[in-house]
Formats: C-alpha cells, sequence, structure tokens
C-alpha cells in the first residue's frame, strides 16, 4: 500500500513518475510528507515547480527529515519556494524523535 488517495489517471506522464516517487523514498517519514504534497498539490505544480519538487526529492532522505522537523537548518537554497510548502504536509513526527532527543 502506498499511502495515496488520489488517481494518476488523469495526469501526465511526468506528474506520474513524480507521484510514484514521493510515496516511495525509502523512509516512511517522507513517503507521509511528499506524498501528502503531492497528492494534493501534482496536478496543479508549473513545469518550475516539478524541476524544483525533483531536486529536492533528489536530496538524501536523513537530510530531508531533518530539515522538515527542524532538527537541521533548511539549507539556503531551500527556504523559499517549493520546500516551505511541502513541509507544511509534515504530520507529527514529534512521538518517533522523543527518544532521540533525551
Amino acid at each position: 500500500m502506498t499511502g495515496t488517495t488520489r488517481s494518476s489517471a488523469e495526469i501526465d506522464p511526468r506528474r506520474k513518475r513524480i507521484l510514484f516517487r514521493c510515496w516511495h523514498r525509502g523512509i516512511r517519514e517522507m513517503d507521509l510528507v511528499l506524498g501528502s504534497f503531492a497528492d494534493a498539490e501534482i496536478a496543479t505544480l508549473s513545469d518550475m515547480e516539478l524541476d524544483e519538487l525533483e531536486r529536492i526529492m533528489s536530496e538524501e532522505d536523513n537530510d530531508l527529515v531533518k530539515w522538515v522537523t527542524g532538527e537541521k537548518p533548511v539549507p539556503e537554497e531551500f527556504r523559499d519556494g517549493l520546500f516551505p510548502r511541502i513541509a507544511a504536509y509534515r504530520p507529527n513526527f514529534s512521538p518517533l524523535f522523543k527518544d532521540a532527543n533525551a
């Protein structure tokens, strides 16, 4: 089960590939963040935003999850644009990181 609630039948092949990759990251936390974002936004993203999403997706999952949770600062190149919108889709990760901070 991917977690997606969106049908990819009505979107173009590039968007289908991105949607699939958003839900198949390797780290479940990033599946939930990127997948939720893609479900909600993929159909309306511009070509430039799709390019930016693919750049973000090329980053390491461990870094992405730390940026989303605030464990590490977001790099300058991702502080504006699409990344803040993506990070807004984050679930509550506090229980996952509670023991690590103890």
